[in-house]
This record gives C-alpha cells, sequence and structure tokens, in this order.
C-alpha cells in the first residue's frame, strides 16, 4: 500500500508516508484505518512525507470524499491539527500545494509545506534533526 502511518504517542506524533502511485481509494482507506485507532487524536501533529511520491491519480469526487471525511475527524473538537508536508521533489510538491488548497477554510487544520526534511522536524518542534533519529526515538 502506498500510504502508511505510525502514531508515536509520547511526542503526540502521526508520522505519515505516501510512495509510489497514489490512489485516492487506498489514501481513504489508511486515513479511515488511523482513524479508528484507539491512539488517533484530531489534536495531534502530523509530518506526511511526500518525498517518495512517484505519480498520482487525480479523482476529484474521490478526493472531496476524502476531504469531508478527514474534516468529520478533525473539525469540532475544539482543537487544532499542525500538518507539516515534506515535498522536496517538483511532483511532491504539486501534490502537497494540492493538499493544501483542500484545506482552505478549514480552521481546525493548520497545513504547512516544507521542502527539507529537517526543517520539517524543527517547524514540529521536535528534537530530532533526521527522520531516522525520529524513528530510533519512538522504537
Amino acid at each position: 500500500m502506498p500510504v502508511a502511518f505510525r502514531i508515536m504517542p509520547s511526542s503526540g506524533l502521526v508520522y505519515v508516508r505516501f510512495e509510489g502511485q497514489l490512489l485516492i481509494d487506498e489514501i481513504i482507506e489508511a486515513f479511515e484505518s488511523y482513524a479508528r485507532n484507539p491512539l488517533a487524536d484530531p489534536g495531534q501533529k502530523h509530518l506526511v512525507d511526500l518525498s517518495r511520491v512517484t505519480g498520482i491519480t487525480w479523482d476529484y469526487l474521490k478526493l472531496m470524499r476524502l476531504q469531508a471525511i478527514k474534516a468529520g475527524f478533525f473539525c469540532g473538537h475544539g482543537a487544532q491539527t499542525l500538518k507539516v508536508y515534506v515535498c522536496p521533489t517538483d511532483l511532491s510538491l504539486e501534490v502537497s500545494r494540492m493538499i493544501l488548497r483542500s484545506w482552505e477554510g478549514v480552521d481546525a487544520v493548520v497545513p504547512l509545506l516544507q521542502r527539507q526534511p529537517d526543517e520539517a522536524l524543527s517547524v514540529l518542534g521536535l528534537q530530532q534533526d533526521r527522520f531516522s533519529d525520529l524513528f530510533a526515538d519512538h522504537g
């Protein structure tokens, strides 16, 4: 599956990795799995790694469905979710910009783009300098 997530409760962080050709149905499936996880919480920070994306099949109706599912999870809980998208390639930047547009007008989510992984970790207020350090510190 081109979408995977890992919840790191000790830091209040969710790491989400996208890779390969992205399909909206698989993204919906992964998000619904995250939302059902007992460790999932609307206030968690999200580090979204798009560095390994090689393509995406845009289906705007399914994308709208995905955003409605996400809005239902993130909105109405009195929490704000910081989502930092790591997009070092031109394609990942294009995908990130599309995602950012989908969050316009949703106050419960604060989406940011970062071209470099180390900058993303810093924006999230994490002590680690590299993704590998982040995973080592969280087993």
